[in-house]
């Protein structure tokens, strides 16, 4: 039986733990999406982890779904990534950068020209952006033409070619929570009935289409994607998950891509059924039941004596505790999370959680 302390091979990488810090958003980059030092030092406390997963870095102006979220389209932000990735190595870390285009879920404010967010379909979320100005509707997005879809996967491929110059180890692809690769996935966010839609086949193409590209440019050994089979995030409908996920399970199994990242949410006996499809590495957001959310250790520990999972994703708990490493193998105590500063700000809620070493 594996523990949270055993390594692994994950791809190309090998990972000293199956202690994952999972991607969490923080909202703290400058206006042009550029990290800033205390970025770094907010990785770099965490380097503890078996392997670190970014928060969500746009790869292109469209991708950007929140405000003074990072990119990795621009040479700034290349350069202000590296002394990010810098800073993790020389502590011992490995980190991965995760790719993530919000689709319609955005806002023209965000974007130079003012123009609309694209979607696989012109269905709106109903939902809102937080802007510098308070609470904006998200507007019905412009539908995505099979140029703008092709441009979308070269917009991935070349953020990934960013990341490897930024000195990230990999790339993580997001196919979850709501944003675009998701939205291809979704019954309710793609109604297409071209070679993008209608049929399974279709509607796992775009994704399929993502990692292969990014697999092309990164080396398939280091790259994997994020799932979210089933969730409501982002107002997000899927009837039937299960088939869709297996036939896109079948198809990445070919490009041997180096894990499969999947965030639960309720849906245990779902996660089951994939892992049984996925002949390659799993790392698991667990949460079998939203009664314990966010996840915790017993929850990770429990998903490792299950067998479901090879390394387990856990997010509040590292922004909370940068030593969650060393905190688990002694029992803790663990530092509790202050919400109220989970998204923006400065580095209070940020870089200033005490370790165990700092708190005696």
């Amino acid at each position: 039986m594996n523990t949270l302390f055993d390594p692994v091979a994950v791809g190309t990488l090998r990972l000293p733990s199956r202690l994952v810090m999972a991607p969490m958003t923080r909202n703290r980059a400058t206006p042009e999406g550029v990290p800033t030092p205390l970025t770094a030092e907010y990785y770099a406390q965490r380097a503890g982890a078996g392997l670190i997963i970014s928060e969500s870095i746009q790869p292109s102006v469209l991708g950007q779904g929140y405000i003074l979220t990072p990119g990795l389209h621009g040479a700034e932000q290349v350069a202000a990534w590296r002394t990010v990735t810098e800073a993790v190595h020389a502590k011992g870390g490995r980190i991965v950068a995760q790719l993530t285009h919000c689709g319609r879920i955005g806002h023209p404010s965000l974007y130079p020209n003012g123009e609309l967010p694209i979607a696989p379909s012109p269905v709106v979320s109903g939902e809102q952006m937080i802007s510098l100005e308070g609470p904006v509707d998200h507007p019905t997005p412009r539908e995505m033409t099979t140029a703008d879809i092709a441009d979308a996967v070269e917009e991935f491929a070349q953020a990934a070619r960013n990341a490897l110059e930024a000195g990230f180890d990999g790339v993580e692809v997001h196919a979850g929570n709501g944003f675009l690769v998701h939205q291809f996935l979704a019954d309710n966010t793609n109604l297409r009935t071209d070679e993008y839609g209608g049929s399974v086949a279709g509607r796992i193409r775009f994704a399929v289409e993502v990692v292969r590209a990014v697999a092309e440019v990164a080396g398939a050994g280091r790259v994997g994607i994020r799932v979210s089979p089933g969730s409501p995030y982002n107002a997000m409908v899927e009837a039937d998950p299960l088939p869709v996920y297996t036939a896109l399970l079948n198809e990445l199994a070919v490009l041997d891509i180096a894990y499969v990242h999947v965030v639960e949410m309720g849906t245990r006996d779902l996660t089951k059924q994939l892992r049984a499809a996925w002949p390659g590495t799993l790392i698991l957001n667990p949460h079998e039941t939203m009664e314990v959310f966010p996840a915790t250790v017993d929850a990770a520990q429990q998903a490792m004596e299950a067998g479901i999972a090879d390394a387990v994703s856990l997010g509040v708990l590292w922004l909370a505790n940068p030593d969650l490493d060393v905190r688990i193998k002694t029992g803790g105590p663990f530092n509790t999370p202050d919400q109220a500063t989970f998204y923006g700000g400065d580095h209070t809620g940020y870089t200033d959680y005490p370790t165990l070493a700092n708190a005696e």
